[in-house]
């Protein structure tokens, strides 16, 4: 089972976490550089919860916007 949400598809992002270096302009520096960026992943508030799909009990992982605004219909 991937960790999708089965609901609205909600599933992992890349980003990425900037270093800087330098002072900013607006302090007197010379401005700030990116020095490093190192990958990351933005994960989703992700649930594994027991839901009615086509009428049986099914464990699927669902978020937590989904549960909150009832498009879950638990078991």
């Amino acid at each position: 089972m991937r960790k999708i949400c089965y609901y609205c598809g909600k599933k992992a992002v890349a980003g990425a976490v900037m270093s800087r270096k330098g002072q900013y302009k607006a302090k007197g520096g010379t401005g700030s550089k990116i020095s490093r960026r190192n990958l990351r992943l933005i994960k989703p508030n992700l649930q594994r919860i027991k839901a009615i799909i086509e009428g049986k009990a099914a464990s699927v992982f669902a978020c937590t916007k989904c549960i909150k605004s009832r498009k879950v219909k638990k078991a």
